[in-house]
């Protein structure tokens, strides 16, 4: 096999644990992402693909990510400050049995990133960070719960919001739709790249190159970068199993970004545009996807 992983006998257990045999259960997939791997395409090894199991176990751990947005959702206003979303963020995934996973993750400091307006991402909470009517504001959070990792992000829009800002947010969370609509087994990253950069350029902003999503599941950030800047056809090939994250990140203006900031986290745009990001977590089906955390 392409991966030099085991191979099990096709009327012995799958590699999976579904319990099936393996001809009735990953022995037609295995083949054909060894024919892919042996024609040139780039695939994942099989390790990095999730079972049903760790599937089960992701769902878990995206009922508190998911819990906690909806909470943010419920009680962000203007006059809260971002150390404020940090602490309800803490709270409820601890005393929903989880663990942050944004805190203390190569020494970032706290539960939860905060990136408001012309902020790209990495922003840290702070009692500084008073939010304000007509703010836009990307709360990104991530859950570990028994050793499995979820993650996604939403836009806020804080009291009355320019018709430019709620632009940027609408266009944003649709270019994220339009990706979906290209997950399936046996298209590319390439193909869900091309649709979210489309919809964004289409629309007269721009794709940050930097930054994008990533494979995740029993670890943070696992592999495949996922960039939303792309070709259809290129890329790695989406594979049944395969688990990560789709979160573009959408500049008013110009894509670059300044990465100057001393605190060495913060990334905001390069000329002082407005940015904005959604982020869900899917893992890839023989049919299509099925959505994990939003």
């Amino acid at each position: 096999m392409y991966d030099n992983d085991f191979v099990p006998g096709r009327n012995d257990a799958c590699w999976c644990g579904s319990g099936k045999k393996y001809k009735k259960c990953h022995a037609r997939i295995d083949e054909r992402l060894d024919r892919l791997y042996h024609n040139g395409y780039e695939v994942l090894p099989r390790g990095l693909l999730k079972t049903p199991e760790d599937i089960e176990g992701i769902k878990r751990s995206a009922d508190i990510n998911i819990g906690v947005l909806d909470y943010v959702a419920e009680h962000i206003r203007a006059g809260v400050t971002t150390a404020e979303v940090d602490q309800w963020i803490h709270d409820y995934t601890v005393q929903h049995g989880g663990i942050p996973a944004d805190l203390n993750y190569e020494g970032y400091p706290k539960s939860v990133c905060t990136s408001i307006n012309d902020v790209v991402c990495h922003g840290i909470p702070s009692e500084d960070d008073v939010l304000r009517d007509g703010d836009i504001v990307n709360v990104d959070c991530s859950t570990i719960l028994d050793g499995y990792f979820s993650d996604s992000s939403r836009m806020f829009c804080i009291g009355e919001v320019s018709a430019e800002r709620q632009r940027l947010v609408d266009v944003t969370r649709e270019s994220v739709q339009r990706g979906l609509e290209q997950v399936r087994a046996w298209n590319t990253l390439g193909d869900v790249a091309h649709a979210v950069q489309t919809c964004v350029e289409d629309a007269g902003f721009n794709v940050v190159r930097e930054f994008g999503g990533h494979g995740i599941g029993l670890e943070f950030h696992e592999d495949p970068f996922v960039g939303f800047v792309g070709e259809p056809g290129e890329g790695v090939v989406l594979a049944p199993g395969m688990c990560f994250t789709i979160e573009p990140m959408v500049n008013a203006g110009a894509p670059d970004i300044d990465m100057n900031d001393p605190n060495g986290w913060t990334v905001r745009t390069k000329d002082g545009s407005d940015s904005a990001q959604w982020e869900v977590q899917l893992v890839v089906t023989e049919d299509g996807y099925e959505l994990l955390s939003w």
